[in-house]
């Protein structure tokens, strides 16, 4: 399909899960520059009466990214936690867990479902660390994904049940007295919060803050991480390979970065004015959506894109987006997947799929393209 569009239909015009009409690009070309372009906004998104690409199970509000608590004074705390430095201190600790999760699985032995065991309560513990929560706290946050990122063209009382239920739990941690103590971003934004005094909107900010970091950061890379497992289970000569040669783990997480198919849906960008996109004219409140698997699948930019190719220079892949609203947390996303794919080729040399390709069960109305289960062998 995507290649249809690149070829045919490069800017689509579509309907979304809520009816309304958009725009839809496929090629990395037309993708990067609406990524680019001034011309089409992400903060807009959040405006009342705009759009939608499906049903937000959140108020508007929450869709504060990192940039937007500049006001607060709390953008250089944030980015701290992020950073490559503080990355780097907490990579033992990854690697811990990750050792921790493979001991048991194989004192247990064979068949077992590596994303329930394995990718779901790493990437739980790798963000609580990178965030001061606890790992109880990660994981009521992890599990509380499967209701708050549906793909759904109308809101339900259980996405609003579960949003206040995460967040008074990190609320209340915020404000408890011993926050102060707690490592990582809670620790310095609880830190902070006492010295320079606070409001219970500010609380409700950095509560909201917390909470789409970890929604951001836990569910992007625990997708891409079960999609990496997976191609390393069925490209088992590509796997071989790389656990021969673990100095090349940095190429082959942007091949699998570029190579996975786990974003499921649109970037969403509004035009905030009339302009030209691909020989369409596109009107100001109109809807576009980036397909990053119709740019990353682009034979303009990567001949053969349909091999996985773990020795390919993939770092034009716009997994991470581009632009204004680049990810900020690249290096903690790719630090979180190579300690994980590193661990497991140490430890399951063979592995493989315990079920044939063609019985894993795809996850369906969901932000992100995932199997159900993934039963491994090695």
């Amino acid at each position: 399909m995507c290649t249809w569009l690149r070829e045919h239909k490069p800017v689509a015009r579509i309907r979304t899960f809520t009816g309304d009409p958009a725009w839809l690009v496929c090629t990395h070309e037309l993708a990067t520059r609406v990524l680019q372009d001034d011309a089409f906004s992400m903060s807009a998104l959040a405006e009342p009466g705009g759009r939608l690409q499906y049903a937000p199970l959140f108020p508007a509000s929450n869709r504060s990214s990192v940039k937007d608590m500049v006001g607060a004074g709390l953008r250089e705390t944030v980015m701290q936690a992020l950073s490559p430095h503080a990355v780097k201190e907490a990579t033992g600790a990854f690697r811990r867990k990750a050792e921790e999760l493979l001991d048991e699985l194989t004192a247990e032995g064979p068949p077992v479902d590596v994303r329930a065991r394995f990718t779901q309560p790493y990437t739980a513990s790798v963000m609580s660390t990178v965030l001061g929560l606890t790992e109880d706290h990660g994981r009521l946050l992890m599990d509380g994904f499967d209701i708050s990122i549906m793909t759904v063209p109308r809101s339900f009382e259980g996405a609003e049940a579960n949003l206040a239920k995460c967040l008074a739990r990190t609320r209340a941690r915020l404000i408890a007295p011993d926050a102060v103590d707690a490592p990582g971003l809670l620790g310095a934004l609880a830190r902070s919060r006492a010295e320079n005094g606070t409001t219970p909107e500010l609380d409700e900010e950095i509560t909201l803050m917390i909470n789409n970091l970890f929604v951001a950061g836990g569910l992007s890379t625990a997708a891409f991480l079960l999609l990496s497992l997976l191609q390393l289970a069925t490209h088992r000569d590509q796997a071989r390979w790389l656990r021969a040669h673990p100095e090349a783990m940095e190429p082959a997480v942007e091949e699998l970065l570029r190579y996975s198919l786990a974003i499921g849906d649109g970037l969403p960008r509004i035009a905030v004015r009339d302009t030209e996109l691909g020989g369409q004219a596109v009107s100001k409140g109109d809807l576009v959506l980036v397909l990053v698997e119709g740019a990353n699948y682009d034979p303009a930019v990567f001949q053969d894109p349909q091999e996985l190719d773990l020795t390919r220079n993939a770092k034009e892949h716009l997994t991470f987006g581009a632009g204004r609203h680049y990810c900020s947390a690249t290096y903690l996303a790719r630090t979180h997947a190579s300690v994980a794919l590193s661990a497991v080729l140490d430890r399951m040399p063979d592995l493989r799929l315990a079920i044939p390709p063609e019985e894993i069960n795809w996850r369906t109305g969901w932000i992100k393209r995932t199997p159900e289960r993934l039963p491994v062998l090695w």
